[in-house]
């Protein structure tokens, strides 16, 4: 609930099974209107509670994807997304690596990270960020420290969407980190076979995973039963100024 709530939502609904799924992000005939909300001038699916979650299941949403900020500030972002994306011929040993690359670059600049794991492919790393700066900052930041990544390993790391260039490497994604653009959220399943689940995971865990999909509605009960602490334990109380990750030496590789 602390990923999805008091945020605008964009949906994937599959009505109609896997084969019909569509994404709506404006809200629609029949939703309780406790659920909808103007940002920036459009109707917005927001929820506030279990009722609002509920709403969304028996309206077939298979997936979430909230913004990066919350509804009460939609302008300033209180997180950033690093979306690792692999590309063909990457083993998961590199797509680790790249991950914990990601995370000693913001430990580097003083902020925290949070991993999960996507239901997919590739992995998400997630920062706090106190709501202090707009989009363009938080995009921007994201962005250098992409470009500085693709720049110091080029042979692993690639900031261009282009999938001709990510062949072998891995597509550091910030553009998850503008208006309106949106990350699976935590615990969301995905509308793939078997239902693959975005699951946070301890950073200690990571390299046994094997896969991004490694998780799904069957076993990730047994999971959440056999943990002994949350893995995002400290998530709500870690988020810094963006301003101070600025003001921080950039990292210099040997």
């Amino acid at each position: 609930m602390p990923h999805v709530v008091d945020r605008p939502l964009s949906l994937l609904r599959c009505p109609d099974g896997l084969g019909s799924c569509f994404y709506q992000k404006h809200a629609w005939a029949g939703l309780d209107d406790r659920h909808i909300r103007s940002v920036d001038g459009e109707n917005t699916v927001v929820i506030r509670d279990r009722d609002g979650l509920r709403a969304l299941v028996q309206s077939s949403v298979l997936e979430i994807h909230p913004w990066g900020a919350t509804v009460s500030d939609p302008n300033r972002p209180d997180r950033l997304v690093f979306d690792l994306d692999p590309g063909d011929g990457v083993a998961w040993d590199d797509l680790v690596a790249g991950a914990l690359e990601v995370r000693e670059r913001m430990s580097a600049s003083g902020l925290a990270s949070f991993v999960k794991t996507t239901g997919g492919k590739g992995l998400h790393v997630i920062v706090p960020i106190e709501p202090k700066v707009g989009w363009d900052e938080a995009k921007a930041f994201a962005k250098r420290i992409a470009s500085e990544m693709a720049k110091d390993v080029p042979d692993s790391f690639v900031a261009t969407v282009s999938r001709k260039a990510r062949e072998g490497r891995i597509y550091v994604d910030y553009l998850r980190n503008q208006q309106g653009a949106t990350a699976v959220a935590a615990f969301s399943t995905r509308a793939r076979p078997g239902a693959p689940v975005s699951v946070p995971i301890d950073w200690n865990e990571l390299p046994s995973l094997g896969s991004g999909a490694r998780f799904d509605v069957t076993s990730l009960l047994g999971r959440l039963s056999a943990l002994q602490r949350d893995p995002w334990t400290g998530f709500e109380y870690a988020a810094r100024p963006l301003e101070v990750a600025e003001r921080q030496p950039r990292r210099r590789t040997s």
